[in-house]
């Protein structure tokens, strides 16, 4: 779900090739959420090996980031770790979310209505240990470095770039990122260029979000931003306070200005939640400003060749003949970086 501010949040439309050189820290499960969700079949079917184990993200992870990394980028994966307990009520939405979906995409299938089949299909996305730790893998086998937060990823990302001077910019398709106080965001990075829609095939670009623009487009603070996210919705509160969308959130705390006055003056709306929607701003305003992260050093490994062959091709029934093309691919990246004097920077 994440935070919904798009409509009052400047942004930019980038090149590829505006970022060749750069480092971004990518919010993982993000992005294999979106691989999970997007690489599919038309009626909705997961790409699988011979075993029916899901192989989606594997395939985007693979595919994607070679096409990325020949484009000059260097991505560090941050990964989640154990999230704070007031995540638990977006985790019980999403679960919801997913029965529901699941009830639907079997009554489509019962009517044999591939549309919907695929449109649901998509909603029934579930990340697990062993896709997780493969993904690690096959990161790593490709050269990308992996960094294991002990919290939040979306929070150790915005992290990274805002302390290790040569990261650039978190990549995610979450505004989340920008209340943790990430310098740059970068969304669509790891999305297909084109996407199917009602209307047909529109070409998805990259978007720069920058932070202190943003702010200033606003005409608020950090503080500020963080207390438009909670009366919109979180995922530590996901329904907010009802009514209040993006404009009016902004309305009321460039009106009230301090986080206490902002909060007074909703505190009839916050107390007639219902019980299970209730939530304690401070505790929130706390997450965003001290999330639990780690100092990360990271450094670009070798690829590793047979573990990549081994994983895909021998353990999940990749094409060994397209693969062998993508490898091609990397070891002209990696012989270009020799060239350049950049050692382990592929």
């Amino acid at each position: 779900m994440g935070l919904n501010i798009k409509d009052i949040i400047p942004r930019k439309e980038i090149q590829i090739e505006n970022l060749k050189g750069k480092v971004v820290c990518v919010d993982a499960f993000n992005t294999l959420y979106q691989f999970l969700s997007s690489i599919r079949q038309v009626d909705g079917t997961p790409l699988m090996d011979n075993q029916k184990r899901i192989t989606s993200h594997l395939s985007g992870i693979f595919y994607r980031n070679i096409s990325l990394l020949s484009d000059g980028l260097k991505m560090v994966y941050v990964f989640d770790g154990k999230p704070p307990e007031l995540k638990g009520k977006i985790h019980l939405i999403r679960g919801k979310n997913r029965d529901l979906a699941r009830e639907k995409y079997d009554d489509a299938t019962s009517k044999e209505d591939v549309d919907l089949m695929g449109k649901y299909g998509r909603q029934l996305v579930r990340l697990d240990d062993q896709m997780i730790e493969e993904s690690k893998q096959l990161l790593k086998a490709m050269g990308i470095e992996v960094v294991q937060a002990p919290s939040e990823g979306e929070s150790q990302a915005a992290y990274l770039s805002r302390v290790k001077q040569e990261v650039y910019a978190t990549a995610s398709q979450d505004y989340d990122c920008l209340l943790f106080g990430a310098p740059l965001l970068i969304r669509n990075l790891t999305l297909a260029k084109r996407r199917k829609t009602f209307s047909g095939w529109v070409e998805i670009k990259p978007e720069l979000i920058e932070l202190n623009t943003v702010l200033n487009a606003l005409e608020i603070n950090l503080d500020q931003l963080i207390c438009v996210g909670i009366l919109i919705g979180t995922d530590y509160n996901p329904k907010g306070i009802p009514g209040i969308g993006q404009k009016r959130a902004l309305d009321i705390v460039k009106k009230y200005k301090q986080p206490v006055l902002i909060f007074e003056s909703v505190k009839e709306q916050l107390e007639n939640l219902p019980e299970e929607d209730k939530f304690n701003w401070q505790e929130i305003f706390e997450l965003f400003h001290k999330p639990k992260v780690i100092d990360a050093d990271f450094k670009f490994g070798q690829i590793d060749e047979n573990k990549i062959k081994d994983l895909l091709v021998g353990e999940h029934d990749f094409s060994e003949e397209r693969v062998e093309k993508q490898l091609e691919k990397l070891r002209k990246i990696k012989e270009a970086s020799k060239q350049k004097g950049l050692g382990n920077w592929i």
